[in-house]
């Protein structure tokens, strides 16, 4: 099978089978071309040695963080041939991935958040989206892909929650605090003519009256940061763990948050909103059937 063929298909199980986002898609399949340009015969039958050979030659300009996507990526692309009968094993399985360190990323503290929010100047249509975005992404914890593809029909503004469309096509509903709502039902009030009807749904917009991009929404972000004074390494993303992080502190449940934050696993929400063993601890032994 050519390389172009097996790519493609590759591609397809991912998007129709995997039922993965198309970032995470285009992610995976770019590691893997890369990874077949090496290969001088067709990457379906790499070796073990081709792959630590592979990741060893590109040590240098990748992290360890961004080694272990690479396998990760390589890892899925060989447990489809296994599928497919084109191999009889997954070369990867002898692959050790980097080790990696607890990755904690910025948080923004209230004050902070309010800060920014504030700075917006909601004098012009533009200034009402990004301030309703910004709400949107704080007060209901979105990921940026989950902001940009929000579609109108799927507020309810008045009943106050969201539905959501997250990773793998999984729905959840999100409450939605008075700002937020606000926010956004100001927004709407002055939102840009669609460009056209496949546009008449999406909420967020930009000046041409099409979808508003992620690298619009990340450049959006940083430079309301930098007015409102605020010079830390953040991103759409932060706004989501600052939100989390709030809840937390604040005695939210972690299961609600996991619920919220649309994770599969609560071990992910606890490394998001870095509680420490001794709150864990404190909790468990306050609440323990057998205390003394």
């Amino acid at each position: 099978m050519e390389k172009s063929t097996l790519l493609s298909n590759f591609n397809y199980y991912l998007r129709i089978e995997r039922k993965m986002s198309p970032n995470t898609v285009a992610s995976y399949c770019s590691d893997v071309a890369d990874f077949a340009e090496f290969c001088v015969g067709s990457p379906a039958k790499a070796s073990t040695e081709d792959i630590t050979g592979y990741i060893g030659a590109r040590a240098g300009e990748l992290s360890k963080r961004s080694q272990a996507r690479l396998l990760s990526s390589l890892r899925s692309f060989f447990d489809w041939t296994v599928l497919e009968g084109l191999r009889p094993d997954n070369p990867c399985d002898n692959v050790d991935s980097p080790k990696l360190g607890r990755y904690l990323p910025a948080v923004l503290s209230i004050e902070e958040v309010d800060r920014i929010i504030s700075s917006v100047d909601t004098s012009t249509a533009r200034g009402l989206r990004d301030r309703a975005i910004l709400e949107t992404l704080y007060g209901s914890g979105l990921r940026v892909s989950e902001a940009v593809g929000l579609r109108i029909s799927d507020l309810y503004l008045k009943e106050r929650f969201l539905r959501i469309i997250g990773k793998g096509d999984k729905q959840r509903i999100v409450p939605v605090g008075g700002s937020e709502a606000e926010a956004i039902e100001a927004y709407l009030a002055a939102r840009e003519t669609p460009a056209g009807p496949e546009y008449d749904d999406i909420l967020f917009l930009n000046r041409f009256g099409k979808s508003l991009s992620r690298v619009s929404m990340f450049k959006m972000i940083k430079a309301q940061a930098i007015a409102a004074g605020i010079f830390k390494d953040i991103s759409p993303h932060t706004f989501r763990h600052s939100f989390a992080t709030h809840l937390i502190e604040n005695g939210a449940d972690l299961r609600a948050v996991q619920e919220m934050l649309g994770h599969e696993s609560i071990l992910t929400t606890e490394i998001y909103t870095h509680i420490d063993s001794s709150t864990w601890q404190a909790a468990v032994l306050e609440h323990h059937p057998r205390k003394a």
